[in-house]
């Protein structure tokens, strides 16, 4: 991770129909408060963009359009005030910016860092199913959802974390929960119904990291994701817990009481993703490494072989292009690919500069290109995927208040 440097975190700032198994869930989660959760919900009023009338709800917007408007999103986590910029995607990759839509929060900067105020994987997330985009907004202890229309939003709602200082969101069908870094740690599950959310006050459970331990950005949870078929939650815990710890997920999209811990003793298990083959590989801050794991059905993790080391320094984030993974350097500013063979197997790419403070990063959907975020000087470089899974760079973009800055998605 990028070397530490004292700052106080930044803080100051809730239904629609939707599917019948929507619904059957919120019967089925009524009686534990969820109904007296919608009633707290505060709709935010439509955010204007730089260049772009509003898009359209979310139940009017379409899959195809979103892949054929070919939209990157880019959060800033601008303490005064959190943005959301909207890019149009060129069809030879190159970016340009389409809109900057406010969340109706602002962002946070963990004590201790540098070039990664957030210090986590997935804090601005797409599902491009549903036409939503997910925005956290640290420094208000709320998360923004927008809704999408190509490269253009429309602000729907701004609801409570549940939680202090979230980082992080995972989305799953109707499931969508929140990552929160602070206070020792706790995750929050919501219910989607048509463009909104709703609290599940039933679905929220702490991590029991210690709330003390400094620095924080080394010391708070640093990713959370369901697995591909949404039966199990996983969240990492970084050097606050040294562990990695999965939630299996019930029939109406609860967790269990208690996570399956596995540890990863001096690790500092950060960001993952998951292979084609159902394989989570996980970045190492400690050895600075990748790391990959069979997971189970009751939840156990089973390490593949030895980690690989990048020799890069902060191997915190990484994104998976099909068979091939780019890990995020964010001390050495750059990338480190790897193919993945059928076994899980890693072999080396090699390394691919990028600007300062190389955080998050996004592959567009069909895979042809990789967008990097920066957070030295808030900037995204552009890269074309070539067939070897080489990374040739075709361009970069500054994201207007973006340094320090972490959340991109793309379309």
């Amino acid at each position: 991770m990028p070397v530490s440097r004292d700052r106080r975190p930044t803080r100051p700032t809730r239904p629609a129909r939707g599917r019948m198994h929507a619904l059957r869930a919120f019967g089925a989660i009524g009686a534990l408060g969820a109904l007296g959760a919608a009633t707290a919900l505060v709709t935010a009023p439509a955010a204007t963009a730089a260049s772009h009338a509003p898009a359209a709800p979310a139940a009017q917007a379409d899959t195809a359009h979103i892949h054929s408007a070919a939209p990157v999103f880019v959060q800033s986590d601008n303490p005064a005030a959190n943005t959301v910029v909207a890019y149009h995607r060129a069809a030879d990759g190159t970016l340009s910016r389409a809109g900057v839509y406010g969340t109706g929060g602002k962002g946070g900067v963990l004590d201790g860092s540098v070039v990664d105020h957030l210090a986590s994987q997935g804090s601005l997330v797409l599902d491009a199913r549903h036409g939503l985009l997910y925005a956290v907004n640290a420094g208000s202890d709320t998360v923004t959802v927008f809704a999408v229309r190509g490269d253009r939003l429309e602000r729907v709602q701004v609801i409570s974390s549940g939680g202090d200082f979230p980082v992080g969101v995972a989305v799953h069908g109707n499931a969508v929960y929140v990552l929160n870094a602070l206070d020792g740690g706790s995750i929050q599950g919501f219910l989607r119904i048509g463009d909104r959310l709703v609290r599940v006050p039933s679905w929220h459970r702490g991590l029991g990291l210690d709330p003390s331990a400094a620095p924080q950005f080394t010391h708070t949870p640093g990713q959370i994701s369901f697995t591909p078929d949404g039966t199990k939650l996983v969240v990492t815990t970084k050097a606050g817990g040294n562990s990695i710890e999965v939630f299996p997920v019930g029939p109406f999209g609860g967790p269990a009481a208690r996570p399956v811990v596995t540890a990863t003793p001096d690790a500092v298990p950060f960001g993952f993703t998951f292979a084609p083959a159902g394989r989570l590989q996980v970045t190492e801050a400690g050895p600075n490494a990748v790391a990959t794991f069979t997971l189970a059905r009751d939840g156990r993790l089973t390490q593949v072989g030895r980690p690989v080391a990048t020799g890069q320094a902060a191997t915190c984030w990484i994104v998976g292009a099909g068979d091939r993974l780019y890990a995020s350097n964010a001390g050495s500013g750059s990338l480190s690919g790897y193919t993945v063979d059928r076994h899980g197997a890693l072999s080396a790419l090699g390394d691919t500069a990028t600007d300062g403070g190389t955080v998050d990063a996004a592959v567009s959907s069909d895979g042809r290109y990789l967008y990097a975020q920066t957070g030295a000087a808030g900037v995204v470089d552009e890269f074309r995927v070539g067939r070897d899974g080489s990374l040739t760079p075709i361009g970069s973009v500054t994201v207007p208040g973006a340094v320090g800055g972490e959340g991109i998605a793309a379309g």
